[in-house]
């Protein structure tokens, strides 16, 4: 009778597994803005390949990093559901893909890690953190490495798709682990709209309607605005001047070439340029509130002076134990939403509100057709 349960507990999984086989890929590039970029384009390449994704945990960082802190994971469900995912493509949370079906067809032993072009030294997979954390968070140790020359966007491109199918089969290889994503940073312009697939889990959502019931009760119109201005932004944004795009600026500037380039004012809007972008919207929507999600300083004095006592202006409460999770999901439902054309965070935020048919402007940029109309207005102001 043993035998039998065992032979029908394997019968089961086998049939779970995906004859196609699996994306793995550490999410080791940046933080939660940085890691969603890439998971669009990781799920677009799944997609394409036809083989299953496997889920990531996100890898958070401490707010204020000491030499001796290191990196921890939320899994994937914890922040967003899977059902809607499924609704593009086959996924699999990393955690079940670990405890039930790589055993089966990825036991230690057969554990190949992929990195590109790094023949002479091999896939150094867990050097360093996140790296080694995250591997080991699975324990996972690969037992040799393989190297790839064969790019990441097969949208639309039946030769590439190929070379990766050819090389890299199946039936050989049911597991392509990557040492990073398979993806393009900043997102491809043609993965954005893959956001319309990523929902908030239920816990998200209902911590984020009490947020916004309890600090504004009449139920107004609500300005949501990103404030990027930690002291490694400050830092970052010296080195922008003559740059076409830095970061997630395409978001606002537009991915073909030629255009306008990158501008302090653009990577760290000045307060003036801030105080006068939120009135305008202020006013425009006779808004009751303003929501402030920041890394540093959230400029709540200076605005509610600006703005006026009629006008409530909120951050979350705390500084390490702010949830950035919280924060994006207030700024996807807020009215209107201005943010940091050059922040990943941001570009979360916006993508969010584009799929659900949301208005969003960015601190120091206006469109080339409201320019003129934008000078007038803000004279105003």
């Amino acid at each position: 009778m043993l035998f039998i349960l065992l032979l029908l507990v394997q019968l089961v999984h086998s049939l779970d597994v995906d004859p196609n086989g699996y994306i793995l890929y550490c999410p080791c590039m940046g933080r939660f803005g940085n890691q969603a970029d890439h998971f669009l384009g990781a799920l677009s390449f799944a997609h394409n390949l036809n083989r299953t994704l496997a889920l990531p945990p996100w890898i958070v960082y401490p707010s204020r990093p000491t030499p001796k802190s290191t990196s921890f994971h939320i899994p994937f469900d914890r922040w967003f559901l899977i059902d809607p995912l499924r609704a593009y493509h086959r996924v699999i949370l990393m955690e079940d893909f670990m405890s039930e079906l790589a055993p089966q067809i990825w036991p230690p032993g057969k554990r190949y890690g992929f990195c590109y072009g790094f023949a002479q030294r091999g896939c150094r997979m867990k050097d360093g953190n996140p790296f080694g954390p995250f591997w080991d968070h699975f324990d996972v140790d690969f037992d040799d490495s393989v190297t790839y020359r064969i790019s990441y966007n097969v949208d639309n491109d039946e030769s590439t798709r190929r070379q990766w199918e050819t090389n890299f089969p199946p039936n050989r290889y049911p597991v392509i682990a990557f040492m990073g994503a398979p993806a393009a940073f900043p997102v491809a312009e043609g993965h954005r709209h893959l956001h319309k697939y990523v929902r908030w889990s239920d816990e998200i959502v209902e911590e984020a309607t009490q947020f916004v019931e309890r600090e504004f009760p009449q139920g107004g119109p609500i300005v949501a605005i990103h404030l990027r201005n930690g002291y490694d932004w400050e830092k970052a944004c010296t080195h922008v001047d003559g740059e076409r795009n830095f970061m997630a600026s395409p978001q606002c500037l537009g991915y073909a070439a030629g255009g306008d380039g990158v501008t302090g004012e653009l990577c760290l809007p000045s307060k003036g340029e801030v105080l006068r972008r939120v009135k305008e919207a202020v006013v425009s929507l006779n808004a009751e509130g303003v929501f402030v999600a920041t890394d540093r300083d959230p400029m709540i004095g200076e605005l509610t002076q600006h703005l006026g006592d009629n006008v409530k202006v909120v951050v979350q409460p705390g500084d390490r134990d702010r949830s950035p999770q919280l924060d994006l999901a207030i700024l996807g439902r807020a009215d209107h939403f201005i943010g940091n054309c050059v922040s990943s965070f941001t570009a979360f935020a916006v993508r969010e509100r584009t799929a659900g048919g949301r208005t969003s402007s960015f601190f120091g940029f206006v469109s080339k057709a409201g320019r003129g109309k934008q000078r007038d207005r803000g004279a105003e102001l």
